[in-house]
């Protein structure tokens, strides 16, 4: 086959996304007679998008000299823009410094309106974005979207309108985010756009979703994003980043080994030479996966595996020391995590805090991260967002003696899971809610309610959650405690022994206040005037 014959089936092999063969083909052309420079440049995304950073690299530093060679500077500029573009990724900023200066010496003097000088801009905005200045990247992204635009290059319009959302996201403009967010995806769903773009934007767009909780966008683009790494055969650039978002969304579903397996593959893919920086995310899920189905072990190697390479392993990580027991390190971990301007307004981290707090029975830290997480609510109105806020003031006004109005909340909390399709959450709001059942005197609610969530832990494998739902359930079937908590219920037991305040505080590991405070609503909900009045109160209704 002539050489000629090779470049055009390589050309075809190209517009069809076929990477495997373009990698093949233009290999075989290039060793017969060389490639062109915009042969080397279609080469090289080929390499890049096989996994061959280093191959690709150098076939685009072969075309920038080629283009520079017969006075091509634009183009020249262009190469010089994606090597920097793939060094900057790989962390090698001196050298992507280097060319992105010789890209500016082509570009600054002669084409200041042409999609070059919009590609130029990128690497300072997002320098600003990095850096918080948002109103600044806005402007500058903003700057290249309208280049783009202007030039009808799609490309750059697509990188412009995606760093406009990321902007706008960090301004707190959901709305306007997610619309530049949106109009971006129809370009790359519609492939008007080079596939290294697709790719950033599909993984940054679905990075946006799941940090801003738009469930409901997540699931529609990961579906996208699934099919577009399918139909490209032999893809490895972005297919792990694709293998974590699978996972996340399987593990809100409740396919707990798919999603275990989706994270299995991230890891390999991310053992590549691209991607190190993302493993991370992989090891956080596969930590978040052991604790939930309560391998405990196993969870903390992982969420120190995550640590180690950078990515932060709270608000999980703290969980798990709640599983472990340990109070103490619970509650130093969550609150140290919400002392970091990253997550000081990430919902899971304050949801976390509610559950830490409420634990250890402090209800002004609970109540103050259940405020915070109420106001992230408010300013992003999504399902999952609205649902976790129900679920977090639900908890405490149970924790405050209020069941009837926890009922109210937890019930608005179990909608908004089940239309997610999250059946664990959903499991963990109907046991709250049966506890508020029990102390509203409702016992065969409250074990109806036991039971379906026992369900649910038992087909997830959530073994630590299975068991406390079962002991609560065979607490409810064994006795009526009438209106009190399962607290109140420990504290009443330890009056009718006789011990003080000050006993019962160190036997249960609360404070003295604490204690007092269960006493009070005890006498309260049981119309009762004295320690004695409790005590008999005990005895006659065989709580001791």
């Amino acid at each position: 086959m002539s050489s000629d014959a090779v470049l055009r089936q390589a050309r075809d092999a190209y517009r069809a996304h076929a990477w495997q063969q373009v990698h093949r083909l233009f290999e075989t052309a290039d060793g017969e007679s060389g490639l062109e420079a915009a042969d080397l440049d279609a080469f090289a995304r080929a390499a890049y998008l096989l996994g061959e950073e280093d191959r690709s690299v150098r076939l685009l530093e072969r075309a920038y000299h080629d283009h520079l060679g017969h006075g091509r500077a634009e183009d020249a500029a262009h190469s010089a823009f994606w090597i920097a573009f793939q060094l900057l990724n790989r962390g090698e900023t001196a050298r992507a410094g280097g060319w992105l200066a010789r890209a500016h010496q082509l570009a600054d003097e002669q084409f200041t309106d042409r999609p070059i000088a919009g590609l130029l801009l990128v690497p300072r905005a997002l320098h600003s974005l990095f850096h918080g200045d948002a109103a600044e990247s806005l402007s500058v992204f903003t700057r290249a979207w309208s280049i783009g635009r202007r030039c009808r290059d799609a490309g750059l319009s697509a990188l412009g309108g995606l760093g406009r959302g990321q902007s706008m996201l960090l301004l707190g403009d959901h709305t306007g985010a997610f619309a530049s967010l949106d109009e971006v995806m129809v370009a790359v769903t519609a492939d008007e756009v080079d596939p290294i773009v697709s790719g950033v934007v599909y993984c940054a767009v679905l990075g946006a979703c799941h940090k801003t909780y738009e469930m409901e966008r997540a699931n529609e683009w990961t579906r996208s994003f699934s099919r577009w790494c399918e139909s490209q055969p032999g893809l490895v650039a972005f297919r792990g980043r694709c293998l974590v978002h699978r996972a996340q969304l399987l593990l809100l579903a409740g396919a707990w080994p798919d999603a275990m397996e989706q994270v299995r593959l991230a890891r390999l893919r991310f053992a590549g030479p691209d991607g190190q920086d993302a493993i991370g995310m992989a090891l956080y899920e596969q930590a978040e996966l052991h604790r939930l189905r309560g391998e405990l072990a196993a969870a903390q190697d992982v969420y120190l595996q995550a640590s180690e390479v950078g990515h932060e392993p709270q608000p999980g990580l703290a969980l798990l020391r709640l599983a472990q027991g340990n109070h103490a390190a619970a509650r130093a971990g969550i609150l140290r995590a919400l002392d970091d301007p990253l997550l000081r307004d990430d919902p899971r981290t304050l949801m976390a805090c509610v559950e830490i707090a409420l634990a250890a029975e402090d209800l002004e830290e609970a109540r103050r991260a259940c405020a915070a997480l109420a106001a992230v609510a408010r300013d992003h109105a999504t399902t999952m967002l609205s649902a976790m806020d129900a679920h977090a003031h639900g908890a405490v006004l149970l924790a405050e003696g209020d069941a009837r109005s926890a009922t109210g909340q937890l019930r608005r909390a179990l909608a908004g899971y089940r239309e997610l399709g999250a059946p664990y959450l959903g499991a963990r709001v109907q046991q709250l809610h049966a506890l508020a059942c029990r102390a509203l005197g409702d016992d065969d609610a409250a074990q109806l309610e036991l039971d379906a969530a026992a369900r649910v832990f038992r087909r997830l494998g959530a073994e630590l959650d299975l068991a406390t739902a079962t002991g609560l359930g065979a607490e409810v079937e064994g006795m009526s405690t009438g209106p009190l908590t399962a607290r109140e219920l420990e504290v009443i037991r330890e009056v009718a022994t006789g011990k003080t305040n000050r006993a019962i505080a160190r036997d249960l590991l609360l404070s003295e206040k604490t204690v007092a405070r269960h006493v009070s609503n005890i006498f309260t909900k049981l119309d009762l005037s004295s320690r004695a009045a409790a005590t008999a109160y005990a005895y006659e209704h065989h709580l001791v």
